[in-house]
């Protein structure tokens, strides 16, 4: 199998796959790239080795690379930098010959600058293109929207309001847990027959948030609506309860691009990759909420 490098790996996707390789008993062969290492406690009494990287130093990514056969590469979260940091990780995967690349992309409809959230795909569509081109052995996993925002999107009080408040009209999205998708890249990690292939990371249903707030009022009891405002009465509500600038933006942005159906993409690969039904959105959601 050889030796296991993971990228952003004290982030919320990089300490799942972890946790899940670890679970495979797959510690001796494992190591975690940190930017900061006093910040990673937590991993090193797991027992797993940890090298120093950062996706802005090349230098570094070369060494931290050194006699890895498997990467997983965590697409950087720094949008205004990361087509360049994502750049500096290939051309060091490259440079330290890594054997296979695993990169964590994400599911979209559109592939021009007309998608709201173009400026999320044009650095994975850029990763993607070089990966291919490098020569280097891969495996895209296209990741559907997490499940894990919903609960940030709608907030941690809509059971007490009853109203999901977002422009996403009767779009649909294949929301997928976090941990479902940590369990996919450590199926390909540690698994055969990946190669040069492309995966779509999303469970097997797409849900509106008209669907949303029907499983919320089942699972709770109390009546959910949602209403679909357009995105000037959004954002124009939200500012006036004082919601940051951007963080209003960035509701706004996704929200649109779940209404043009960018994410509406469910099916069956994560079930093949992880040997079992992923968590359905009922099951997320009841955790998420405590119900």
């Amino acid at each position: 199998m050889g030796n296991i490098l993971i990228t952003g790996a004290t982030g919320h996707l990089g300490k799942a796959v972890i946790n899940e390789l670890i679970s495979r008993d797959q510690t001796a062969q494992l190591s975690a790239m940190v930017r900061d290492l006093s910040k990673a406690h937590e991993l090193d009494t797991k027992g797993v080795r940890l090298v120093q990287g950062d996706y802005n130093d090349h230098d570094s990514l070369v060494a931290a690379f050194q006699g890895v056969d498997k990467l997983y590469f965590v697409s950087g979260s720094d949008v205004a930098h990361r087509s360049r940091q994502h750049e500096n990780i290939i051309q060091a995967a490259k440079a330290a010959k890594v054997g296979h690349v695993i990169y964590t992309s994400f599911q979209r409809k559109t592939e021009d600058g007309s998608s709201p959230i173009a400026f999320v795909a044009q650095a994975h569509l850029l990763a993607e293109k070089l990966i291919k081109a490098s020569g280097l052995t891969y495996t895209i996993l296209k990741h559907a929207l997490y499940a894990d925002v919903l609960p940030m999107f709608m907030g941690d009080q809509v059971l007490n309001t009853g109203t999901i408040f977002l422009p996403a009209g009767e779009g649909k999205c294949a929301y997928t847990s976090r941990l479902d998708m940590a369990a996919a890249g450590a199926a390909v990690l540690t698994g055969t027959g990946h190669e040069n292939k492309t995966y779509e990371i999303a469970v097997a249903e797409a849900y509106s948030f008209y669907d949303i707030a029907a499983l919320l009022t089942e699972l709770s009891g109390k009546q959910v609506h949602y209403a679909a405002p357009d995105v000037e009465t959004f954002t124009g509500t939200l500012k006036q309860v004082g919601v940051p600038d951007e963080a209003i933006m960035g509701a706004a942005t996704f929200c649109q691009a779940i209404a043009q159906g960018e994410f509406d993409f469910p099916g069956t690969e994560l079930e093949q990759l992880i040997g079992r039904k992923p968590e359905t959105l009922k099951e997320f959601l009841k955790n998420a909420y405590q119900l």
